[in-house]
């Protein structure tokens, strides 16, 4: 018998996260262990009106292709691809895998060389929903291999998972909509300062936000959600940043990352573990040393790191910041292959804006 929140979730995802329409173009997309939830949100999505199309995939397949394909065709992107990119406003991605390290063996090199080619088509995604043309969400459905990961059993960690998402009210969906309108005060609040100082052990940085739009998250693109975050001016990061928790990009962890900005630049930067794929990704291209979001965790039904970013960077009471691409409807205009979030316990930190103490340890003070 289904688990009465995966159709909740499925629910959510449809009239909430993407409020599908009769004529909606929505493609649908997931791992074969997501089935459960890609099935309802297929039944939902038929009942609400849409055209759908569904694409399956294998897990493994990524890795085969990263490792045996030549670069030639590293390097091409489809036509197909550029197509599809085009004709769907609505996309859901349901994430869900059975071994979150299928990419750690590959070749940092052949993952930056894939991620170049491909820069363009993520660029793309992201002008067309800031434009309101697209409408995309990511979500998780939970696995032993998730669950492993995290240090949970598996009827754990879906009680982690469908907690983080509110399922267990009886209205996520009016769940959802209060998290926005609280959240709303927040980015009101920020949108309203430029200079933004982060102290917390390890950590003296600062950035600046005049011009730039702070967005709050609260369940339309990643579900579950629990965040703001902009784009900061792309030469004003200065300072020292020490990383809390592992750093995880493609299936990589890297220990204690310590990096240093210099006008908006990583000059130096340090890890116990997974240092040299650390400079590896810095060097991807022009815009990877660059940070392109700054955040702020928001949902504190997330209270322990799981090494799943969708969960990790929400986590009440820290700040992330990703190198490499901004969001162009937060105003920032870094460009890169790369977008690699990393989070900064702040449980023991202060945030100010303009000089005004407004966030002290964990907890907004506004």
């Amino acid at each position: 018998m289904t688990d009465p929140r995966v159709q909740k979730l499925a629910k959510i995802m449809v009239h909430y996260s993407l409020e599908l329409q009769p004529g909606d173009r929505f493609r649908l997309s997931g791992s074969i262990a997501s089935l459960p939830l890609l099935r309802e949100v297929y039944r939902e999505a038929v009942r609400a009106g849409a055209e759908v199309s569904t694409r399956i995939e294998v897990e493994d397949f990524a890795s085969i292709f990263l490792q045996e394909a030549s670069d030639e065709l590293l390097t091409t992107v489809p036509e197909l691809a550029k197509y599809e990119l085009e004709y769907f406003n609505k996309t859901l991605h349901i994430s869900a895998s059975e071994n979150i390290y299928t990419l750690s063996g590959v070749d940092p090199k052949r993952i930056t060389l894939r991620s170049r080619a491909t820069r363009e088509l993520g660029k793309r995604n992201m002008e067309r929903a800031a434009t309101g043309e697209l409408r995309w969400c990511l979500t998780r459905f939970p696995t032993q291999g998730h669950a492993m990961a995290a240090g949970m059993a598996l009827s754990e960690y879906e009680e982690f998972v469908y907690g983080a998402g509110k399922l267990n009210e009886e209205d996520p969906i009016a769940a959802w909509k209060k998290v926005s309108q609280e959240q709303q005060r927040i980015v009101d609040y920020l949108n309203q300062h430029d200079v933004i100082h982060i102290e917390a052990p390890g950590t003296d940085l600062t950035y600046r936000v005049k011009g730039r739009t702070w967005i709050s998250a609260d369940g339309k693109v990643n579900f579950p959600d629990g965040e703001v975050f902009t784009g900061p001016i792309e030469d004003s990061v200065n300072g020292v940043v020490t990383f809390s928790y592992p750093a995880i990009y493609q299936g990589n962890e890297v220990e204690n990352v310590r990096l240093v900005f210099k006008d908006g630049k990583v000059i130096e930067s340090s890890a116990d573990r997974g240092l040299d794929f650390l400079n590896t990704m810095l060097d991807m291209d022009e815009g990877s040393r660059f940070v392109g979001e700054v955040a702020i965790g928001t949902n504190y039904d997330i209270q322990r790191f799981t090494k799943d970013i969708l969960f990790d960077e929400k986590l009440g009471g820290t700040m992330h910041m990703a190198l490499g691409q901004s969001y162009p409807d937060t105003g920032g205009k870094n460009e890169s292959g790369l977008h690699w979030d990393m989070i900064c316990d702040l449980r023991q930190g202060r945030i100010t804006a303009d000089g005004e103490l407004f966030y002290e340890n964990g907890k907004f003070l506004i």
